[in-house]
């Protein structure tokens, strides 16, 4: 991977560490962020992970950006020789898939749609070779993700499957974009998952809902009290297909502040999850449940 820099203003330095999306890029930039964090070099404002990427920002009249480029380089090669292992977090998120309102949603848009006569999820099953839209909940919700950024609007996590490439899901975005997307909407654009945070326009597949919260600027739900958005980079989901009534069941549950979402702390290690995916991504769904 050759990382590149280039200037964004007076304030900004903009590295892309790869032009190609995978977890050794998406790893490498959570890498270097960490360490210019931890380095607390003095002039720089705000760190932005994002895919395959990074952004800084920094005081030009406290540090000169060839002496911050020069910094940033030297943590470079110092995170090159670091180990790839980061202490985050597996969590659980329950899914209502083909849920009435993503439905009721899809239908008002169909016209801006590959294919207006089917819905997301029987399109994106088709074009990636899945005989059912229940083949590919199956897929879908069989492995977990990696969070690789979260931005665009507040809290929306960008997702990433942690599969053998081949196997990952592929779908790309609506032709045109929604005027609306319903809150918690679980989607999917190009390889890409998300979960929407707000209700708002969007263009990505939609395949059904969450009942968790994710975003909470109020902070009245029990578990964002201390921050008002759940994910970030690095983290990794587990989605859990669930039915009408268990959807409902988890809504009071929030709604009375009652719901807390299943999630444990683990100790990710790049190299043994390339060496054999699927025995490792099991353990980790172990952990999750305290086997």
């Amino acid at each position: 991977m050759a990382t590149r820099y280039s200037y964004g203003g007076d304030e900004h330095i903009f590295v892309e560490v790869d032009e190609e999306m995978s977890l050794d890029a998406f790893f490498k930039s959570l890498s270097i962020t960490k360490a210019v964090r931890e380095s607390q070099i003095k002039g720089v404002t705000e760190v932005c992970p994002a895919n395959a990427s990074f952004q800084i920002k920094f005081d030009p009249d406290v540090i000169k950006p060839a002496d911050l480029l020069a910094e940033l380089k030297q943590l470079e090669d110092q995170a090159a020789h670091a180990e790839a292992v980061i202490d985050t977090r597996i969590i659980e998120v329950p899914v209502f898939y083909e849920d009435p309102w993503t439905h009721e949603t899809l239908m008002r848009f169909r016209e801006r749609h590959q294919d207006p006569n089917s819905t997301d999820l029987a399109y994106t099953a088709r074009i990636n070779g899945y005989a059912s839209n229940e083949e590919l909940i199956r897929a879908h919700s069989g492995a977990p993700w990696f969070v690789s950024m979260v931005g665009f609007v507040a809290g929306l996590p960008f997702l990433y499957q942690m599969v053998e490439r081949a196997r990952q899901i592929e779908s790309p975005k609506y032709l045109r974009p929604r005027t609306d997307t319903p809150k918690l909407t679980v989607g999917h654009g190009g390889c890409f998952g998300a979960i929407y945070s707000v209700r708002g326009a969007g263009g990505y597949q939609m395949f059904g809902i969450t009942p968790m919260p994710i975003y909470d600027p109020k902070q009245e739900t029990p578990y964002l009290r201390e921050f008002m958005v759940l994910f970030r980079p690095g983290d990794i989901v587990k989605y859990r297909p669930i039915d009408r009534d268990a959807y409902d069941t988890a809504i009071a549950d929030v709604e009375a502040h009652k719901f807390y979402p299943t999630m444990r702390e683990v100790r990710f290690a790049l190299d043994e999850f390339k060496t054999d995916p699927g025995a490792y991504t099991g353990k980790l769904e172990d952990l999750l449940h305290g086997v």
